[in-house]
């Protein structure tokens, strides 16, 4: 195992469970459920995984003069996409698979490792997008950054699962979640909240 007290090591390490937790909000699900919008803004398992990946190639490609190397994958989002359709990340055309997704994800990681291995935490790289005073980056700021992004999503993907069948908790072998009544606890939150009703 990797040191952990390395700083890159650590944020690396975060980086992969967060990954995998949300990959595993996928498994055993079809591919209707995987892309059913669940939010009135159209959010959807398999569009989060799509979105991620595409943050981590700009990220860790562009970002430090590297490139994508299968620019013409169907999952891949140009800046063309993003001008047509400004959700065109968040969404997985019926033509690809959820499993061939998930191997655009995983092939990703491969990619945005390499980076990360190949630079020091204090390597500078310019993120294009971002407004010109806050262009200017490391390497380190980056991985913090796309972290923070794919937490946030990964929590997404906590909520839309759990109300597609109930399934919640960090991973398959550690749910995390105490032995609790879930119907009673929940019902005893209402009634608190419903002390409100105007």
């Amino acid at each position: 195992m990797a040191d952990l007290n390395d700083p890159k090591n650590a944020l690396l390490h975060y980086l992969q469970r967060t990954r995998e937790a949300l990959l595993w909000k996928l498994d055993g699900l079809g591919e209707r459920d995987l892309r059913l919008p669940r939010t009135p803004t159209g959010t959807n398992l398999l569009g989060i995984v799509r979105h991620v990946a595409n943050v981590e190639i700009g990220y860790f490609g562009p970002t430090f003069g590297r490139e994508w190397p299968d620019p013409d994958h169907p999952l891949v989002v140009s800046d063309e996409d993003y001008d047509a359709d400004p959700q065109a990340d968040w969404w997985v055309p019926a033509s690809v698979s959820a499993a061939q997704a998930v191997e655009f994800y995983r092939s990703v990681w491969t990619f945005s490792d390499a980076t990360v291995a190949d630079l020091l935490l204090d390597a500078a790289g310019t993120v294009a997008w971002w407004p010109p005073k806050r262009q200017e980056v490391t390497l380190q700021r980056v991985l913090v950054h796309v972290l923070v992004d794919t937490t946030r999503h990964a929590g997404h993907a906590d909520v839309l699962r759990e109300g597609i069948d109930g399934a919640a908790g960090l991973t398959s072998g550690v749910t995390n979640l105490p032995d609790v009544d879930w119907p009673a606890y929940v019902a005893r939150l209402t009634r608190v909240a419903e002390e409100f009703s105007a």
